[in-house]
């Protein structure tokens, strides 16, 4: 039977992992990671994402293209698609693994090493899945900022800032590493070992004096 605090990090790792694998898919889908303000047409502010560009005007009007063509995208966009796509599909697989090594899930209640190497594997797939969403966010914003700051453009030309997708995209990441950490750790079994008698508090030995033997002969001389 699992500790109290076995409970506690199984919940609050699949809490956080809920949490991160859906950032995760809202992250990868919506057109929010670089921004970019007209300053010669303030009415009018471009949003970019890995599948789209959209334009949205003062009057609430919104309009959005698909990228053109896969391989005409930049190539830290092209990787963003399979990591983040990966990111989906690995948090989604250590939800489910993670959630039938959880105690009190009556189908495996007998068998505490399945469940064990359940919570592992779901873990370890959390983990990864957290690395993925990390790495493509990361490298993304890390760009916008080499572009932002790039002398070699005239600073007439408009520059891509960070979107609302870059900051959620990072704690996404931060909520399913921390929750396949959680979930790992969890598995530690609890000693329920009691601690040794002393010898001087152990009962003695059956057969004793009661039993009927009688002292040693090399001491029964000293009895008067």
């Amino acid at each position: 039977m699992a500790g109290s605090w076995q409970v506690k990090a199984q919940a609050g790792g699949m809490l956080l992992a809920l949490f991160g694998w859906v950032s995760s898919c809202v992250t990868t889908f919506v057109p929010l990671w670089k921004n970019l303000n007209l300053e010669l047409n303030e009415l009018e502010v471009w949003n970019m994402g890995l599948w789209q560009v959209c334009i949205t005007q003062e009057e609430g009007a919104v309009e959005c293209q698909a990228h053109a063509s896969f391989l005409a995208l930049p190539p830290e966009l092209r990787i963003s698609r399979l990591l983040m796509c990966l990111s989906n599909g690995l948090g989604l697989l250590g939800c489910l693994l993670a959630a039938l090594g959880l105690e009190g899930w009556r189908p495996c209640e007998d068998k505490p090493g399945l469940k064990r190497r359940l919570l592992l594997a779901g873990g370890a797939a959390l983990g990864i899945a957290g690395m993925a969403t990390l790495a493509p966010v990361s490298w993304v914003a890390y760009n916008t900022v080499l572009d932002y700051w790039d002398d070699t453009v005239p600073d007439i030309v408009p520059r891509w800032e960070f979107g609302e997708a870059t900051f959620l995209g990072w704690f996404a990441g931060i909520f399913l590493a921390a929750s396949g950490l959680l979930l790992a750790c969890s598995t530690r079994p609890t000693r329920t070992t009691p601690p040794p008698v002393p010898v001087c508090h152990q009962l003695p030995a059956p057969g004793g004096l009661a039993g009927g033997h009688h002292p040693h002969p090399k001491n029964a001389d000293l009895v008067i």
